[in-house]
């Protein structure tokens, strides 16, 4: 048989936000499934509405005749249920199952019950799903017929108590639960002592526990046990982040230290404290004193003595103006006044100064590439194509396309362009001498040779190939081409000479990239900078394989031209 469940608990004022948090899951409770979602089906579901604000609110409805004690009861916890067996009939020991049907007609049938007892005095109940059986909190307010907060009128004796759990029997036989039996010790006066029900109606001692009961009391020390090895797991974990942070947090105050040091040795000296090691005295706003009349901004100054007026910035020019000296003695009064880090300080302002000016005003020297000197090409195409084996075919493209021309030294110049394409710097492989070098002025850092290979123009680049010279990304890119056929996707091969030039944010948003290095340190500092980068391996280097592979091709060709003779 199943039984319908019902027990109260009476609370002063003071016990209202414990028993809320409890019910509301504002604190942690070992037996509760955190997975679980409970229901407030009566009551505000906003989080901040206290449980106390809601009784005080609800006793101010009614004007009372006295004064409340301070040991009365404001409010009744009810804790509706019924046995396991109930909401799961076929394995009443699976905590936390239960059937559908059977919560919803318990639900509706007890929802029902609340609103004919108690009407608008309960004024909270939560449905809890979250541990081993269903069952219901709500919140009665004892206010009688009079409007007056009395507890013992509603739950005064035995008598009354049971008078309750008839109420709520009566209802609850209506959907096939029993009543326990009167007078047992059935009490559940605590909520951890809730799955003691059974199914007789009463307590029951250990000994007298069946299997079945065992083994629910056993799962429910289980999840409990589950739940606190999970807490402490997460204790831990939490005391750890917090020791990192905290260890981080230490060394943000030594990184913010050493920096507001920094700033304070590479910022200029207060000019305050140097108008006053000057002998100037200060009236007011000003410093007076062998004729000067100094006003100090920041660091800038002014002199509005009528002889001498005169505007400065600086520690250096507030000295040279009063002291009426060079910038060195300056800089040796400055040494002795203020130690030698203050009279760097003030140099070092100086030379901060100057150094914005120009770059504000100097205007920025642009990269003049070699002149073409079109009558030394044929000279730099033979060694292009005799000495180093690239196809002529190749040749000719980049030739057309500006990226390779001569000049008048007969070296091959490779145009090296920023990512807009325009040219920033050239690289040189001279044609008689094998010597190479890049072109006086090129930018090194902002600007490579390179060239595209498959797909179409407009289309993103999928894959990118990393060489160390412009022959050696032109011999690899052949070696591709005549061993396997144009790229099927857009690939751009990019001559680098040096992981500094590596235009690491451009290449972060290609999906393969491949570092063909033939010296491995620079491989692996590639590797470092572009994680998903793999390496294409060479035995010598890349323009040696070539040359060979060419020859093996005129080789296997010119046999074939003799078999067919």
């Amino acid at each position: 048989m199943s039984y319908a469940i019902a027990r109260l608990k009476k609370l002063k004022r003071g016990n209202i936000s414990g028993s809320a948090s409890h019910t509301a899951r504002e604190r942690e409770t070992p037996n509760a499934d955190p997975t679980q979602q409970n229901i407030r089906f009566i009551g505000s579901l906003d989080p901040d509405e206290r449980l106390e604000d809601l009784v005080l609110a609800k006793i101010e409805e009614h004007e009372q005749r006295r004064k409340i004690r301070t040991d009365a009861v404001y409010c009744v916890e009810l804790l509706l249920s019924a046995s396991p067996s109930y909401f799961r009939p076929d394995c009443p020991t699976n905590a936390g199952y239960y059937e559908g049907q059977k919560l919803d007609d318990w639900l509706e049938a007890t929802h029902q019950w609340l609103a004919d007892e108690y009407g608008e005095r309960i004024v909270r109940a939560e449905l809890h799903l979250d541990e081993a059986t269903p069952h219901i909190h709500a919140y009665f307010v004892p206010i009688d017929e009079q409007g007056q907060l009395r507890c013992n009128h509603f739950f005064d004796g035995r008598q009354k108590i049971h008078a309750f759990q008839d109420s709520y029997y009566n209802t609850m036989r209506l959907i096939g639960l029993e009543r326990g039996i009167k007078g047992s010790k059935a009490q559940h006066q605590d909520i951890k002592d809730f799955y003691r029900i059974v199914e007789e109606g009463r307590d029951l001692e250990v000994d007298e526990l069946s299997v079945e009961h065992l083994k629910a009391k056993a799962a429910d020390r289980e999840r409990a046990n589950q739940r606190k090895q999970e807490m402490e797991a997460t204790a831990k974990a939490l005391a750890l982040e917090n020791e990192q942070l905290r260890q981080r947090i230490e060394q943000l105050e030594q990184d913010n230290q050493q920096l507001q040091n920094l700033v304070q040795l590479t910022s200029d000296l207060p000019l305050d404290d140097v108008a006053w090691e000057l002998g100037l005295n200060r009236e007011h706003e000003q410093w007076r004193g062998y004729g000067h009349i100094v006003t100090i901004d920041g660091s800038e100054f002014s002199d509005l003595a009528p002889n001498g007026q005169f505007q400065g910035n600086g520690t250096l020019d507030l000295v040279k103006h009063v002291n009426k000296c060079s910038q060195s003695t300056a800089i040796a009064w400055l040494g002795e006044r203020f130690g030698e880090v203050g009279a760097e300080r003030a140099a070092i302002a100086v030379a901060r100064r100057m150094t914005s000016e120009i770059i504000q005003t100097q205007l920025i020297p642009q990269f003049t590439p070699p002149i073409e000197d079109k009558k030394q090409w044929q000279q730099v195409e033979n060694y292009l194509t005799q000495k180093r084996g690239i196809p002529s075919d190749c040749v000719q493209m980049l030739h057309q396309q500006g990226l390779v021309y001569a000049d008048s030294k007969a070296n091959a110049v490779f145009v090296m362009r920023d990512q807009q394409g325009t040219p920033k710097g050239a690289f040189l492989q001279g044609a008689l001498n094998d010597i190479s070098g890049y072109e006086l002025g090129t930018n090194r850092r902002d600007s490579w040779f390179y060239f595209h290979l498959g797909g179409k123009a407009n289309d993103d680049n999928s894959r990118a190939v990393l060489c160390q010279s412009p022959v050696e990304t032109i011999s690899l890119a052949m070696l591709e081409y005549l061993t396997k056929g144009i790229p099927a996707s857009r690939t751009v091969f990019i001559a680098i000479d040096d992981p500094k030039n590596l235009p690491q944010q451009r290449l972060q948003n290609i999906p393969h990239v491949q570092v063909a290095f033939n010296q491995l340190t620079a491989a692996k500092a590639v590797k470092k900078l572009l994680p998903h980068s793999t390496q294409l391996k060479c035995e010598k280097d890349w323009n040696t394989q070539l040359v060979n592979f060419s020859r093996q091709l005129q080789q296997r060709q010119y046999h074939g031209q003799e078999l067919q003779l």
